[in-house]
């Protein structure tokens, strides 16, 4: 039991019991985890509980009879429940809140009674039956109780329902059904057939006989019974629902002969069980496994009317009496008695495949000390266990299920590989073939995940095309050594986990696949990279209802072309992909990171809705089976968000670059705004740092060393499991040290990009503005010269006319000044913000240390200075 599976039944149970949980609940999860050894559920542990409850209780036989009841019905975890409701016991603020819930509901129901009662009386004074009336009401109870309580019906039922069921599933593989005639045909079960007693004169009673007459009358009457058949002195009962048959005696008989028939007769009562289980059980509908744990049960019962015979034929020489019969009948109740057991434990149980096979386990190891009846329950076992071994050959030597009555731990269901290449159905490796509890066979229960990935290993070569088949293939038998089957089961694994580890790594070449992502997802290739986006800078400024996607695909395969990814031999798969969100969004979607922001982000208007290219811009990766299942849609999510982050910080660094060329040719108009001026080239500077080394962060001190250590552990994985939890791993630290799975910081991250970007529109339309200003007064001087004819001296003169008069601008560069500093304080009050959440993390969070990042940001204590000054400032406006 897991973890988690723990935390959740403790909690459900208290919530159930209407107990507040808390620590009380932590105090009991620890207590199971720490005896989750198979102590806790071995029979000395569990009889100390039942003691302990049935103590505790106040009707203790109750308490025992409803154990024993669930018992026989072989109701898994039922001793570690027992053991969890002893220690139960001892808590006594729990009790104390049962005490309290006992009491309310017994004054709700109180209520409920006497509201009941009333309108009972009320409707009983108003209405009045005749006896006529009354009578017809007994006819119809009694016909409906006879009709309930027919011996076929329960039966009939169940099978009914059993292959609808199946045919549900399976509606191209039909279950048979017996011909009418054998339920019509009672006569044919072998069991008794009650109400077809003959009705002639009435015999002589048989306690007036003397009392060897009386003893050889119930000898031939006992041998009837014994084989089915209604004596004449001893008759069977009707057996309602799924009780025991009982016996009437003829009341007259005399008491020492009364006693020995009653010792005999649950002979005949264990032989009905049986009978009446191997009748109902050998319908199709009930599986292989109950088939032949009948098939075995009927060569026993052969066996028994072998037995009977033999008693038949002493009785007609003369020489078997009714202490004889006792005798010899003495070895053979044992047996029967077991038989019968079973036979109820399965019915009660409603057990079918594996849970069969639990039971029949469970019972071998509990008469360990009963040599004669272990080895009865193991020859049962061995036999029922036989198809099931041969569906667990199948499935761990060829990974093929042949399942018709879904009794394998194994379930298939529908997902088609061929839907994989479209969509990359993650789903299929996890759900295509799952694990049924309920079906496991608790000797089995430790090997079933290695089972699970064999056949699953196996499945996954047959259906590339290949015929697979383990070269150590035994038959597997069962045996009370675990280490037999478990041998076998090893050696399938290990071939299968081989052989399909060899065909992605060697002949699909999954490193080198992986290998050609990261070119282009995680930026790998540089040259590439700049190349692509100089070629689609223009058209992806565009809003994404007008990009052409032939056209970005033509300039991608240009890009391809141009550099060194040339020489990569998976370049044609790679694709462009218009996402439909920005990528703060799909973030925030894809990893259900569950905050107000997120909330409020899917309750908002379409707002999030990528406007432009850049913002919808992404990769996409054609894979095809079996890679698939390691790069499978949720992988290429996640390096879908990588790369689009890394692509919107260096689409930012190049905005903030070309504000870097635009003042510096700025500059030559402004020699004289310099000094207000340098506020924004400063800020300019700090951005692009900010950008750069989050970049350089991402890439060379997060993705290239987790990449590195993802490599050298696919080198030594056994399994294909191994390769997708590392794959698996190197992605989700990727994302958690680049701040993509902390909405927190994500957050102040995607204020900071923001503000970066609302920053250069400014810088660009600002510098534009300025240059079209000098444009026109250029152009009007240059006019004005030309009109008195002096062109050179006349430009000269009133460009530095212009220049030396600053203050005609005075009001649009304050307004200027005063939105850079703004920009300044947004900017500075973020970052400072991100290092402080940052610092928090890295302290909290060994595994995952984004502490270099911060000594990168602040390597000269530049903000951490400014932020202890306004801490200091925050604490004297507070004192003040």
């Amino acid at each position: 039991m897991s973890e988690f599976r723990i935390h959740h039944d403790v909690n459900e149970l208290l919530s159930l019991l209407h107990v507040r949980s808390g620590d009380g609940a932590d105090g009991y999860i620890d207590l199971l985890q720490k005896h989750r050894t198979p102590y806790v559920t071995t029979t000395v542990s569990a009889h100390s509980a039942k003691v302990k409850l049935a103590e505790f209780s106040k009707t203790p036989e109750d308490f025992l009879r409803k154990y024993e009841e669930l018992k026989s019905k072989n109701v898994r975890n039922l001793d570690p429940l027992v053991y969890l409701l002893s220690k139960l016991t001892e808590d006594n603020e729990t009790l104390q809140s049962l005490q309290q819930n006992a009491k309310d509901r017994a004054e709700s129901s109180a209520n409920t009674t006497t509201t009941t009662s009333t309108s009972f009386s009320l409707t009983q004074t108003s209405t009045k039956m005749s006896m006529q009336e009354v009578d017809e009401l007994r006819k119809k109870l009694c016909n409906v109780t006879a009709s309930a309580n027919a011996p076929m019906q329960p039966a009939e039922v169940t099978r009914k329902m059993l292959r609808d069921r199946h045919n549900k599933k399976n509606p191209t593989q039909l279950n048979p059904v017996f011909p009418t005639w054998v339920y019509d045909r009672p006569a044919l079960i072998g069991d008794f057939v009650i109400g077809t007693a003959s009705t002639g004169e009435p015999p002589v009673a048989v306690g007036t006989l003397p009392l060897a007459a009386q003893e050889q009358a119930l000898v031939e009457d006992l041998l009837f019974v014994l084989s089915g058949v209604d004596g004449r002195d001893i008759t069977a009962q009707p057996v309602l629902g799924r009780q025991d048959r009982f016996f009437i005696v003829e009341p007259t008989l005399d008491m020492s002969v009364k006693e020995l028939v009653s010792r005999i007769l649950p002979v005949a009562s264990y032989y009905s069980t049986v009978t009446r289980f191997i009748e109902e059980k050998s319908s199709f509908e009930y599986g292989q496994v109950n088939h032949a744990l009948t098939a075995a049960m009927r060569t026993l019962m052969k066996e028994y009317l072998i037995l009977v015979t033999q008693l038949e034929h002493l009785l007609r020489q003369g020489l078997l009496s009714l202490q004889k019969l006792w005798f010899y009948i003495q070895p053979t109740m044992r047996t029967m008695e077991i038989l019968a057991s079973i036979a109820s434990s399965v019915d009660k149980g409603k057990c079918e495949g594996g849970s069969t096979l639990t039971l029949l386990h469970d019972r071998t190891f509990n008469y360990t000390g009963d040599s004669q009846a272990q080895e009865l329950c193991l020859y049962l076992t061995k036999a029922a266990s036989v198809p099931y071994f041969e569906i667990l050959e199948k499935w761990i030597y060829r990974g093929i299920i042949k399942d018709p009555y879904s009794e394998f731990m194994v379930e298939e269901h529908e997902l088609q590989k061929e839907k994989i290449q479209e969509d990359y159905n993650d789903k299929y490796w996890d759900q295509r073939y799952t694990i049924v509890q309920l079906r496991i066979p608790s000797f089995l229960q430790k090997m079933a995940d290695k089972i699970l990935s064999t056949g699953k290993y196996l499945n996954v070569v047959r259906e590339c095309g290949r015929d697979v088949t383990c070269p150590d293939a035994k038959e597997v038998l069962y045996t009370l050594k675990e280490r037999a089957y478990v041998e076998q089961i090893e050696k399938a694994y290990n071939y299968a986990s081989k052989v399909l580890l060899d065909f992605l790594m060697e002949e699909k070449e999954l490193v080198s696949r992986l290998r050609s992502i990261k070119h282009y997802f995680l930026m790998d290739k540089g040259d590439f990279f700049v190349h692509f986006m100089d070629l689609t800078e223009e058209e992806l400024k565009k809003p994404v209802d007008d990009i052409v996607p032939p056209r970005l695909e033509a300039l991608l395969e240009l890009a391809l072309r141009m550099s060194t990814a040339n020489t990569d031999p998976f370049k044609d798969d790679l694709k462009i992909d218009l996402m439909q969100h920005d990528v703060i969004t799909q973030l925030l979607r894809v990893l259900a990171i569950e905050t107000k922001q997120e909330k409020a982000i899917i309750n908002a208007e379409p707002t999030d809705i990528a406007q432009s290219g850049l913002e919808a811009f992404s990769f996409d990766y054609i894979v095809k089976w079996p890679l698939s299942l390691i790069i499978n849609r949720k992988a290429l999510t996640r390096y879908q968000m990588l790369f689009r982050h890394m692509f919107n910080c260096k689409h930012i660094e190049r905005l903030l670059c070309n504000v870097w060329i635009y003042n510096k040719d700025f500059k030559q108009y402004t020699l004289d705004c310099a000094k207000w001026f340098a506020t924004a080239f400063a800020l300019r500077q700090r951005m692009l740092n900010f950008v750069q080394n989050i970049q350089y962060y991402m890439m060379f001190e997060v993705m290239e060393p987790t990449w590195h250590v993802m490599e050298n552990n696919l080198k030594t994985a056994s399994n294909i499991d191994d390769v997708l939890h590392h794959h698996t791993s190197f992605l989700d630290n990727c994302l958690k040290d680049c701040m993509l799975t902390n909405p927190e910081l994500l957050r102040i991250f995607s204020k900071l990009m923001s503000v970066c970007v609302m920053f250069t529109t400014c810088m660009q339309r600002f510098t534009q503005s300025k240059k079209m200003e000098r444009m026109v007064l250029e152009k009007g001087s240059l006019e004005a010269a030309a009109a008195q004819g002096d062109h050179t001296d006349e430009k000269k003169r009133l460009t530095t006319k212009f220049l030396a008069e600053p203050a005609n601008t005075s009001q649009c560069d304050a307004s200027f000044e005063a939105t850079i500093n703004k920009f300044d304080s947004n900017f500075s009050l973020l970052l400072l913000d991100l290092l402080d959440k940052l610092s928090v993390y890295s302290t909290n969070d060994c595994e995952h240390s984004m502490i270099s990042i911060i000594y990168r940001l602040d390597f000269n204590g530049f903000y951490t200075e400014r932020l202890e000054r306004m801490a200091g400032e925050r604490s004297q406006k507070a004192a003040v």
